[in-house]
């Protein structure tokens, strides 16, 4: 395997939303319980295939868990150029604000491994940042 630098040939866009799930949240148990929706789009010219994910979570006061595994919601999907994969998935926070961020460890179908980074994205109850 090779790995890939900026290479028109594998170009992964990762975009997600955050919900705030107030039936899932007791703001006195300091838990506070969010959904993401991720979008994943390849804009290469090869297929590529996600094999493990890398999370970083922040909460309010700065404390940070690191998540690591395979594939998303139990698959490990491959993405063809043009094609967009769409998954949901949940976490639960200690405070009322925080973020996230990571990358996808993507493998193409060419045998070259490249990472997709996952921007930056808050997780906050509606109206509670400006």
């Amino acid at each position: 395997m090779t790995q890939a630098q900026e290479d028109a040939r594998y170009q992964i866009t990762v975009s997600v939303e955050s919900e705030y799930l107030p039936e899932q949240s007791d703001a006195e148990g300091n838990r506070w319980v969010y959904a993401y929706h991720v979008s994943i789009h390849n804009g290469g010219e090869v297929a590529a295939r996600l094999l493990t994910r890398h999370w970083v979570i922040t909460d309010g006061e700065e404390r940070v868990q690191e998540v690591h595994g395979e594939g998303v919601i139990g698959e490990q999907p491959s993405i063809a150029p043009g094609q967009t994969f769409e998954y949901s998935s949940g976490a639960v926070l200690e405070t009322s604000v925080g973020s996230m961020r990571g990358s996808y460890q993507m493998l193409a179908e060419d045998g070259t491994c490249f990472d997709a980074s996952i921007p930056v994205f808050t997780l906050a109850p509606p109206n509670t940042l400006h």
